[in-house]
């Protein structure tokens, strides 16, 4: 008996989820047509997968060496399958979409609300994580493309510029800092930071800027969202540095203050991810076709980034170009 496609379906589902019955759910199946396809790839491969904890089951070193090999054949077979049943004249199909927290939150919506509205019978599942989580999932297969705000880190990720992102030291209005025309960067020295989780492309990149001139910076508190850092600094707790597009509502308000650090002038390029091996279906072309002409139309204006709602200018006049 040889392994089956479906088999190494069933292993994946059950190695991302550690249970049968989620596994279950998650690929529609019975808890029972679950166990017995494990238990047959067990019995194929001569020894266990998986270590049994309880109702958790935990890869053992036989299953971590089978993972990868198993994503890659499914990965390739969805491909062929792709490539061979893609209708033609129309975009249809179902798109999974990674997006860093910035991205995801600040900018995405936007661009899924309006290449949706020109493609109806087209569904785009957004997944927002940080940028190491989501180069991780377009890496294992389970994202079709990503957007991120850090590095790349894996070789079997290829990366594309997309958009120009500027990123601000803010402070509370009424910080002393705050009352200040110019800043040096020793006058951050003593600040208390705040900043997101260890893995996000905004903590990474301004870690690498400031520590060119502080050794001893450190970290007050860390959170893993951009609006809780934002009103833990609103009230007082510390200074953070955060997108442009995060806190241009609270800057507008007078809730916020940007500090001007001239040595401290930080922009960033915001990437499109996706494997090297990645079969690039009509919709998948489309997409990046689109991400491209707002590339474009940003560069010219060199506006739309400071606001989401620039943003949605640009592409509700695009709308208004297409219909």
């Amino acid at each position: 008996m040889a392994l089956t496609l479906r088999q190494l379906e069933i292993f994946l589902a059950v190695a991302e989820t550690g249970h049968v019955t989620s596994a279950a759910k998650k690929i529609h199946l019975t808890q029972s047509a679950v166990s017995m396809a494990i238990s047959e790839m067990e019995n194929i491969l001569n020894g266990p997968l998986f270590d049994r904890q309880g109702k958790k089951l935990i890869l053992n070193d036989r299953g971590r060496f089978l993972l990868p090999y198993a994503r890659e054949i499914v990965n390739k077979v969805r491909n062929i399958e792709l490539l061979l049943s893609e209708p033609e004249g129309e975009l249809v199909g179902h798109l999974h979409v990674g997006a860093s927290s910035t991205i995801g939150n600040y900018v995405m919506p936007y661009v899924v609300s309006a290449f949706t509205r020109e493609h109806p019978k087209v569904y785009i599942n957004l997944v927002v994580g940080n940028s190491r989580q989501i180069e991780q999932q377009v890496e294992e297969g389970g994202l079709d493309i990503g957007f991120i705000e850090g590095l790349v880190h894996s070789n079997k990720i290829e990366s594309q510029e997309w958009l120009t992102d500027r990123l601000n030291i803010i402070a509370n209005s009424h910080h002393p800092l705050a009352q200040k025309k110019k800043i040096a960067v020793h006058d951050l020295a003593e600040a208390r930071w705040i900043m997101r989780e260890e893995g996000s492309g905004t903590a990474e990149i301004f870690k690498n800027a400031i520590s060119k001139y502080i050794s001893n910076f450190e970290v007050f508190l860390e959170l893993g969202h951009t609006e809780a850092i934002k009103k833990a600094v609103e009230a007082g707790m510390g200074l953070s540095c955060l997108s442009a597009l995060t806190v241009c509502r609270e800057v507008e308000n007078g809730w916020l203050k940007i500090l001007h650090v001239p040595e401290l002038e930080i922009t960033r390029q915001l990437l499109i991810i996706i494997r090297k091996d990645k079969l690039k279906t009509n919709l998948l072309k489309e997409f990046i076709s689109f991400c491209n002409f707002i590339r474009d139309c940003c560069q010219a204006s060199e506006i739309c980034l400071t606001s989401p709602y620039k943003l949605l200018q640009l592409l509700e006049h695009h709308q208004e170009m297409v219909v």
